[in-house]
């Protein structure tokens, strides 16, 4: 796992993803190394860096361009992006265009989820894995709504995690913003 501290990161940018949230989504993908794997919503690139370790094909996606930019850079950095595409699109149109996807991280929907979602759907492989990861309540509740109606049976997982920083009289608990993952397999 990459370390959250080496990435570049931007203040107009969200991410990286944080190394817990990231080793969770890795374990709950199965990515092999024959995998093709969408990372909508890239942001700093945190999930498009450790997925490029592992799968076949990665194409990420963003709206924003400082956020494609700063995931080509941290790609460089890290060595990685041989195998990765980067899409400075709208999550909805550019998905309309890639076909045979096996798993897809949704980090950012740009209140186009449900439309993301069922562009996935129709384009996701058999037994493809979509993956959601949600701080807003209603978009874990929109998520399970319609990965429902489309016949999933999603599983959601409220993640909160906590890092220690020594202090001279003792280990102080920082914590993070809680995450929801929320998984769902093509049947």
């Amino acid at each position: 796992m990459l370390n959250d501290n080496d990435f570049i990161k931007s203040c107009d940018v969200p991410g990286p993803t944080k190394e817990a949230i990231r080793a969770i989504i890795l374990y709950k993908s199965g990515v092999t190394s024959k995998d093709k794997v969408i990372d909508c919503g890239c942001g700093t690139g945190g999930i498009t860096c450790e997925f490029s370790q592992r799968a076949r094909e990665v194409i990420s996606i963003d709206t924003n361009p400082e956020a494609i930019e700063v995931t080509s850079k941290n790609l460089k950095k890290f060595g990685l992006g041989d195998n990765v595409t980067l899409i400075n699109d709208d999550g909805s149109k550019a998905l309309k265009n890639i076909k045979d996807i096996d798993i897809v991280i949704v980090g950012g929907s740009g209140r186009q989820l449900e439309d993301i979602i069922d562009i996935i759907h129709e384009n996701l492989n058999s037994k493809g894995r979509i993956i959601i990861t949600a701080i807003l309540v209603d978009t874990k509740i929109e998520a399970i709504n319609k990965l429902k109606d489309l016949g999933y049976n999603p599983k959601i997982m409220e993640i909160n995690v906590s890092n220690g920083r020594i202090l001279d009289r003792g280990v102080l608990m920082i914590s993070e913003n809680p995450i929801a993952v929320i998984t769902a397999t093509k049947r």
